[in-house]
């Protein structure tokens, strides 16, 4: 990791936690954490480019078909990678498959730009992880071996207490919170060598009184209906979030901000 570096272009490439789900912006787009790395590095880099090839629902395979190739091609100073955690969380999940396409992805993107980023994803508390967690540690141990044999740098947002608290999760408990994107980006910021703007990202929400046993059941009904059951529902007939969506944003350009 360099100090006062000098980025000039940046190409992220993952699925939802990457396109920014659920930083919803008032237009209805969504913002997330490279949006607002990107906002930070163009605000000190003129001319600065910024590509964001991210769906949500990809798996690793698709990632490795539609999105690795074009994002080597583009050159850029730093490319993040983030993908597979998708894979973890089906019902049938082939690990040696998932590392292989992993390990792909890395030995085409680390030679096509100046500092390849990976990372170690956020996990929020509560019983779906613990199900799915000895599969999250496994790809999180090939992630931190990809990057060191190919010179990658982790960040480790796995083990950061802020973003396991349920507060930092949307009501679909999948996806960050605006203050989770936030310390997301703050993570990457510092992991490239940036001088930090906030030094206790990691530190968690200060503590407050859990809801009551009818507000959990009320919340946890709400949870079912409208994004358990439908998210069955994709995995039970072969669909995904994504499917027919393109990426956010496909080409290589100058970062201005987000729409309004």
């Amino acid at each position: 990791m360099q100090t006062n570096p000098t980025h000039t272009s940046l190409v992220a490439v993952g699925d939802s936690f990457t396109e920014g789900m659920s930083d919803l912006l008032p237009n209805g787009s969504y913002r997330g954490w490279a949006d607002l790395l990107a906002g930070r590095i163009a605000a000190r880099t003129p001319g600065f480019r910024y590509a964001n090839l991210a769906v949500r629902g990809k798996l690793i395979g698709q990632i490795v078909d539609e999105q690795v190739d074009v994002a080597a091609a583009m050159e850029p100073d730093v490319i993040t990678l983030v993908g597979g955690l998708n894979d973890t969380l089906r019902p049938q999940c082939d690990m040696d498959r998932v590392r292989g396409l992993l390990e792909q992805a890395v030995e085409r993107l680390a030679p096509a730009c100046k500092q390849l980023v990976l990372m170690r994803s956020p996990g929020r508390q509560g019983p779906v992880l613990e199900r799915f967690r000895p599969r999250m540690e496994e790809l999180f141990a090939c992630v931190d071996d990809l990057a060191e044999r190919h010179g990658a740098v982790v960040v480790d947002l796995y083990g950061a207490p802020s973003l396991g608290d349920p507060r930092m999760w949307d009501v679909d408990r999948l996806h960050l919170t605006a203050e989770g994107h936030r310390r997301v980006a703050e993570a990457v910021w510092q992991t490239l060598g940036y001088d930090p703007e906030d030094t206790e990202w990691r530190t968690p929400m200060p503590a407050t009184l859990p809801p009551g046993w009818a507000a959990r059941r009320v919340a946890d009904a709400r949870f079912a209906r409208q994004h358990l059951l439908p998210w069955i529902g994709r995995r039970l007939t072969g669909r995904s979030s994504g499917d027919g969506l393109p990426p956010k944003r496909p080409e290589l350009l100058p970062y201005e901000g987000p729409a309004a």
